[in-house]
């Protein structure tokens, strides 16, 4: 098959990440994978696609695909203008619910509304998306392959607790996080606190809590950073549409503190995975890292528990999803 993503920008995140992770996915399926994009050539990840850069989505071509992909809600509007029924909307969290879109979600929710499918990378999304179309499937989020580890190594001393994501969105919740760190601090717990983003830390950010910042890793480098950790601290909002870091660091064998939020409650039916906290509590959220850094048994079976639930999202388990959605489409 003849797949195109539209890709707004190549800006280091997430959402481009699993763009990317897809067209690889489906490239080692023998399909042919197009990026079509506004932004700059990659630097940050190496990938096999094809890459088509333009000013206007609209002055592609795109006779010759099976599908075009809209991955980020402008984008949708584009794929169906210029593939009509062969465009599928992938959504990788509401947009009309982040605080920063408030005054276009009529925009945003006008682009839910066209008449194409959707495919959700967490299950939760189903539902939202159901309100807009109700043509809707689940084919999950990739976590890269080499995040996967088998075994852990010896835990640091004292122990490297990650929090990961930029001060500069809200819904990542990072001043919940840094609360979380000092209440436990407050509590004579001894930890280092290890900061990575994809932008420089804004002047709010109490930088002298922190051991370490690291800034627009590259895939490598975000692999190796999560292998040199002990225990991730996710305080997500609700707007999060899947949280991807902490995926990556159940992958990793390293044990995870989430928040209560439909995407990280999504990801299996039990809540033995991870220790959970209310949103938006960094004092629970800072009793659960107490709690965590206090019980290495505690910390073994999370680490266990955690590798079982992330083999739902190696990229071959969501190449069987993605791949048998379009051949029933095509």
């Amino acid at each position: 098959m003849n797949i195109t993503y539209l890709m707004e920008d190549t800006e280091l995140s997430g959402g481009i990440r699993i763009q990317l992770a897809h067209a690889d996915a489906l490239i080692a399926r023998g399909h042919r994978v197009r990026i079509v994009t506004k932004g700059l050539p990659l630097t940050w990840r190496a990938t096999r696609a094809e890459w088509v850069y333009v000013d206007n989505f609209l002055d592609y071509r795109a006779k010759d695909d099976d599908f075009v992909v809209g991955t980020f809600w402008p984008t949708v509007p584009a794929a169906y203008e210029i593939a009509g029924k062969r465009a599928v909307h992938l959504c990788q969290g509401y947009e009309g619910a982040f605080s920063a879109y408030e005054a276009i979600k009529e925009q945003i929710d006008a682009a839910y509304r066209l008449p194409i499918p959707k495919l959700v990378v967490s299950k939760h999304l189903a539902d939202v998306c159901r309100q807009f179309s109700g043509d809707v499937t689940w084919i999950g989020q990739v976590v890269d392959d080499e995040l996967y580890r088998d075994r852990t190594p010896r835990e640091h001393e004292p122990l490297r607790v990650l929090l990961s994501g930029q001060s500069q969105g809200d819904m990542k919740g990072i001043p919940d996080g840094y609360g979380a760190a000092a209440h436990a601090r407050w509590f004579h717990q001894k930890f280092d606190l290890i900061r990575v983003s994809p932008w420089a830390p804004s002047r709010e950010e109490p930088l002298d809590s922190v051991q370490e910042f690291h800034v627009a890793l590259t895939t490598a480098e975000m692999t190796r950073l999560m292998h040199s950790c002990d225990v991730l601290l996710a305080p997500n909002h609700g707007a999060e549409g899947f949280g991807l870091p902490a995926a990556e660091a159940m992958a990793s064998g390293v044990p995870v503190i989430l928040t209560e939020i439909p995407s990280y409650l999504s990801w299996d039916e039990t809540r033995d995975y991870a220790l959970f906290a209310p949103e938006r509590n960094p004092v629970e959220l800072g009793e659960r890292l107490i709690e965590m850094l206090s019980d290495e048994a505690l910390r073994e079976r999370l680490r266990r528990r955690g590798r079982g639930v992330a083999e739902q999202w190696r990229s071959a388990n969501v190449a069987d999803r993605l791949e048998s959605f379009f051949l029933a489409r095509r």
